[in-house]
């Protein structure tokens, strides 16, 4: 072979390798902006700013826009949005089902488990005997009759006042103490203190109820109440189409301590991205997982490229 022969062989050896590696390691210009929902809620400011932050460091430009629930599905249906992290189930179920079934919208992880919403009541109270819904009438006289709820009109509470009234439910004679938010923890932290028995109305991630040795409720039915898990959702073929990406939102998953320390934060008044770095830089190794596999929008080390953002 002559020398000139040899050298357009390398060259367009090199030049094959070159373009191989980039389709290997990043996504197509297209997948460069993410688009989140984000619906208002606390916890789900706190994981969408995290993961905006990791992607911010690795190349990507996320951008979050604020939408109702329904609002979301539908723009995830339409293409104008691309990851929604606040799936919660089963309460969501009907918000999300119609789309599951049009194939719009897929449900490709669950990103956090050991949330709920619903009465409940400390441990010790649970392995007493109080394990349902219909076991807290069988101990009126030590929950002095009453339940525990939020500001009136809550939904919480209205379900509540709805369990009352209905006699399968086992609560004839109780009554629900509407109080603010902070009044009713208070109340809790206060019986538990004294081991007091209580059933209030709870929900975690929660800085004060997510460290809080409390236990849901079964028995709710159709209510909306009960142990839940959080699921992340995509707009279809967002994988296929964005598979580095995809791989980093898949790979995302979060635990009911790291949300209420950050939740803590952003109720205090911070900014959620900048809350989110923090407990980033705290815990500089928690995003090893999530970038398993994962490169940078260019494909150089995903890892890497964080920790240098962090200072890390």
């Amino acid at each position: 072979m002559s020398f000139t022969k040899s050298l357009a062989a390398a060259l367009m050896l090199a030049a094959g390798m070159s373009v191989t590696g980039a389709a290997h390691a990043g996504d197509s210009a297209s997948c460069q902006a993410v688009r989140f929902a984000d619906v208002g809620w606390t916890d789900i400011q706190a994981t969408t700013a995290t993961a905006s932050v990791i992607l911010d460091a690795i190349g990507y430009k996320p951008d979050t826009q604020v939408l109702s629930v329904p609002v979301t599905y539908q723009s995830l249906k339409n293409k104008d949005i691309d990851v929604f992290l606040g799936n919660w189930m089963p309460s969501m179920n009907e918000n999300i089902a119609p789309f599951l079934k049009d194939k719009s919208v897929e449900s490709i992880s669950t990103n956090l488990t050991g949330a709920g919403y619903g009465l409940v009541v400390p441990d010790y109270v649970a392995e007493a005997g109080v394990k349902t819904l219909t076991d807290i009438g069988k101990f009126k006289d030590k929950f002095d009759g009453k339940i525990y709820g939020i500001e009136p009109g809550n939904d919480g509470n209205r379900i509540v006042l709805g369990m009352i009234k209905d006699p399968k439910s086992n609560l004839k004679g109780f009554e629900l103490v509407e109080s603010s938010e902070a009044g009713m923890l208070s109340q809790a932290e206060k019986a538990i203190r004294n081991k007091d028995w209580i059933v209030f109305l709870g929900w975690t991630p929660h800085p004060v109820m997510g460290e809080m040795k409390i236990t849901y409720l079964e028995g709710m039915g159709d209510s909306g109440f009960g142990a839940a898990t959080v699921h992340t959702n995509v707009r279809t073929g967002y994988l296929d189409e964005c598979p580095n990406v995809g791989k980093f939102i898949k790979q995302l998953k979060f635990d009911l301590s790291m949300e209420n320390k950050m939740m803590d934060g952003i109720l205090k008044g911070g900014d959620a991205e900048k809350v989110a770095t923090e407990w980033l830089k705290a815990n500089p190794n928690a995003a090893d997982a999530w970038l398993d596999g994962v490169t940078t929008f260019d494909g150089k080390d995903a890892n890497a490229a964080l920790k240098a953002k962090l200072g890390s």
